[in-house]
């Protein structure tokens, strides 16, 4: 296994969910999203990293795959929110199109390894 600092996954979604905190505070302090919108994508943008981290210590493969198979989930349900924080005028252009890219790259590299661990299990 791949210490966690070499780890591009885990070093991926750890960046992200520290976006999606510094995106809230931001939000909040603005005053301009709802709340209620706002814990969700805290929950959601940051159980993307926490699953990530703790598949790296699972104590079979099907655990490995269950837990990137819950961080891929968080990461779709991730992409709805930041979709209805655009369409609410909550964020820019640029500051969408910024973090989406980050979630894009994120469920693309976990149905990748999703995928390969069924393949070969």
């Amino acid at each position: 296994m791949m210490k966690r600092s070499e780890n591009v996954v885990v070093e991926k979604t750890e960046h992200f969910a520290d976006r999606i905190i510094k995106m809230c505070r931001y939000l909040n302090k603005r005053g301009s999203a709802e709340k209620d919108m706002l814990r969700q994508i805290y929950r959601s943008g940051t159980s993307i990293g926490a699953n990530t981290a703790e598949s790296q210590y699972a104590q079979s493969r099907a655990d490995f795959l269950t837990k990137l198979t819950i961080a891929l989930k968080e990461a779709n349900e991730t992409k709805f929110w930041l979709g209805r924080l655009y369409s609410a005028e909550n964020l820019t252009d640029e500051e969408y199109s910024s973090i989406r890219d980050d979630n894009e790259e994120i469920i693309k590299l976990l149905t990748s390894i999703t995928g390969t661990v069924k393949k070969s299990g």
